[in-house]
């Protein structure tokens, strides 16, 4: 499991997991698939702000759950949805 955050918020968010294609955008996480999702509207999509900000979830955390599909390709998948930013 990993996270990260893009600058651009909700929006930039949509750009980079839609740009996937390994991995699977998904609301929960657990399984032998790459899965990525975006925690403040998904798994904290309850909280109010502030119970967000207190627990780190900003509008531009990505949470990716690596599965077992070869890692290059994962990276390489990564890679291809980042550019989707510039």
């Amino acid at each position: 499991m990993l996270s990260f955050e893009v600058e651009g918020g909700r929006e930039a968010v949509w750009l980079v997991n839609n740009g996937t294609k390994l991995m699977s955008i998904t609301c929960g996480l657990g399984d032998t698939k790459t899965l990525v999702t975006h925690p403040a509207t998904t798994t904290h999509g309850r909280l109010t702000n502030e119970e967000k900000a207190k627990a780190g979830i900003t509008e531009g955390l990505i949470r990716v759950s690596v599965g077992l599909e070869n890692i290059d390709d994962i990276i390489a998948d990564v890679d291809f949805a980042l550019a989707q930013l510039s």
